[in-house]
């Protein structure tokens, strides 16, 4: 496989410039107040097909030869990239076979269903969907479009690289996610080479963390808990190709983010930047809120994708607001006298908490005669404004005690 140079990048731009959207970046007062530095967002989940796939995939496509095109493609993918070459698998009448995890968000399914691929569901991680894409495309003769490991891949991936740098031309760092590598890949060979004074920052999810732990020379870790949120990066063994003639060369650092810090950044976006983004896209918000990293004066964050599951946003959006002291469920013990129960929801009122949903049981829960269990979700300002709440209850005439494990945080 052949390194990709900035010529190739430059190359690709032209070739898909007129069919991709040149998205927004845009300065977030937000998030420069938070930060301390000029941050501005990338919005690549607005990109065709939502998001930076189409970039390599269409590229790609365009570079096949006529015998490729002939015999049809087929790739494995965690989603996007499955969007990606579908687009553009349409695009230049090409037929498209897409291997992703049983696991993928339906979203994602039933877009590239729609432009058109056929969709093959095999296994829980992208790491089982990429062995049954291989298999078949050696029984069956499709050309494989691999994800990240192709040098057309990386050279439309870092297209976006180029976009970026004539938007900000004073830019002076950028934070990228990583799945397989070939986004940061594709943008870190673009950017050390025109401006090597610039920092290049990875940032990949806790679960899935192997490439950080190889860059960082740690002992890699093979037991994974669970699924991520960031599905999109959800890579289980890092590419040393990929490592080596790219991350390890053009990359300043890479650090890992926890899932409550991706649903937080997720919520923050939908609320601040009034934008949709999947758990992979961010994770450049999540970094910045969590390093000590030397961002200079304007840093950009990649806001990579924005298909997400309306199922998991809820979920997202809920366990988001619990996690900062803005949702909390509330149980305890009140005499079950007549007016208790008002006298509750009085005091809730006075704390400046708003209601959202009462539960009022008698029996079990360890009650004796004479005694009720009062559950109640509330919304607060944060979690200050949460353990005041708390407090105060507690020292009220109504509390008696609280059942274990009251609040859900």
């Amino acid at each position: 496989m052949r390194d990709v140079t900035v010529a190739d990048i430059q190359a690709a731009y032209a070739k898909i410039k007129d069919t991709i959207r040149e998205t927004t970046l845009e300065y977030s007062r937000n998030c420069s107040q938070i930060v301390g530095t000029n941050i501005h967002l990338k919005f690549e989940n607005q990109q065709l097909t939502g998001s930076f796939k189409i970039r390599g995939a269409l590229n790609k496509m365009s570079n096949l030869t006529p015998q490729e095109k002939e015999k049809g493609v087929i790739a494995s993918s965690a989603g996007n990239h499955a969007q990606g070459l579908a687009y553009s698998s349409r695009l230049t009448g090409v037929k498209a076979k897409v291997v992703m995890p049983e696991t993928s968000p339906m979203v994602k399914v039933l877009a590239t269903q729609g432009y058109g691929a056929e969709v093959i569901l095999k296994g829980q991680i992208y790491d089982d969907a990429y062995k049954h894409a291989i298999g078949l495309a050696e029984n069956e003769g499709y050309t494989f479009v691999h994800p990240y490991k192709d040098p057309d891949i990386i050279a439309g991936q870092g297209t976006l690289a180029l976009e970026l740098m004539q938007q900000l031309p004073k830019m002076s760092s950028v934070i990228i996610p990583i799945g397989g590598g070939g986004l940061i890949s594709g943008m870190a060979k673009f950017i050390k080479e025109v401006n090597p004074k610039i920092k290049v920052y990875g940032v990949v999810p806790e679960r899935f963390e192997a490439m950080r732990t190889m860059y960082k020379n740690e002992p890699q870790i093979n037991s994974i808990e669970g699924p991520s949120i960031a599905d999109g990066t959800a890579v289980k063994a890092p590419d040393e190709y990929i490592y080596n003639n790219y991350i390890s060369k053009y990359v300043d650092d890479i650090m890992s983010v926890s899932e409550r810090q991706i649903a937080q950044s997720m919520v923050f976006l939908l609320e601040r930047a009034k934008t949709v983004v999947e758990g992979s896209g961010a994770l450049p918000l999540a970094a910045v809120f969590n390093t000590n990293w030397e961002l200079g004066e304007h840093c950009s964050l990649i806001l990579s994708g924005g298909n997400v599951d309306l199922n998991l946003i809820t979920k997202v959006i809920e366990q988001g607001l619990t996690q900062s002291g803005r949702l909390a469920r509330l149980k305890f013990v009140i005499d079950d006298y007549p007016g208790n129960l008002n006298k509750v929801t009085q005091f809730l009122a006075d704390q400046k908490v708003n209601i959202l949903d009462v539960n009022h049981v008698r029996l079990g829960m360890g009650l004796e005669l004479r005694e009720t269990m009062v559950e109640v979700l509330i919304e607060t300002r944060g979690l200050v404004h949460l353990q005041d709440t708390i407090d105060n209850m507690e020292a009220s005439s109504i509390y008696k005690r609280r059942i274990k494990e009251d609040i859900e945080v």
